[in-house]
């Protein structure tokens, strides 16, 4: 019961990150759809952890340079999602207005993402964990 309340936190939680994107994309006043381009980092962030998850190693090691590159990566496109509303309002192609919006929407909607992680992404079926 659990799970089910936590994905409907998560979706509802998702929900209203993309209704912040798409308040300042089609708001009349902003008008303008560029900031849609977002969208790419949202389907991109967590690419990097799958593929570590799959290729590196779980040793006894403390660092594994698989994991740590994934969240290197990670952290780049996150940093990139929120760069790129600042770089179009400084180049006058979006408002500032929108540049908030946007801003907003890609706070809840990576905050998801990691909720997304931390409640469904404790261990796969075959792992040593359940023992």
């Amino acid at each position: 019961m659990a799970g089910i309340k936590a994905l409907v936190a998560l979706s509802f939680s998702g929900a209203l990150g993309l209704t912040f994107l798409l308040l300042g994309c089609a708001l009349e006043q902003f008008g303008v759809y560029w900031p849609l381009f977002v969208l790419i980092f949202y389907i991109m962030s967590p690419l990097p952890h799958f593929l570590a998850t799959r290729c590196g190693d779980d040793g006894d090691s403390s660092t594994n340079a698989c994991r740590e590159l994934a969240h290197f990566l990670t952290t780049g496109i996150v940093i990139s999602a929120f760069g790129l509303p600042v770089i179009l309002a400084r180049t006058q192609v979006i408002q500032w207005g929108a540049c908030g919006l946007v801003m907003a929407g890609n706070a809840v909607i990576f905050f998801t993402i990691l909720g997304f992680f931390l409640v469904f992404g404790g261990g796969d079926d075959f792992s040593w964990e359940q023992w």
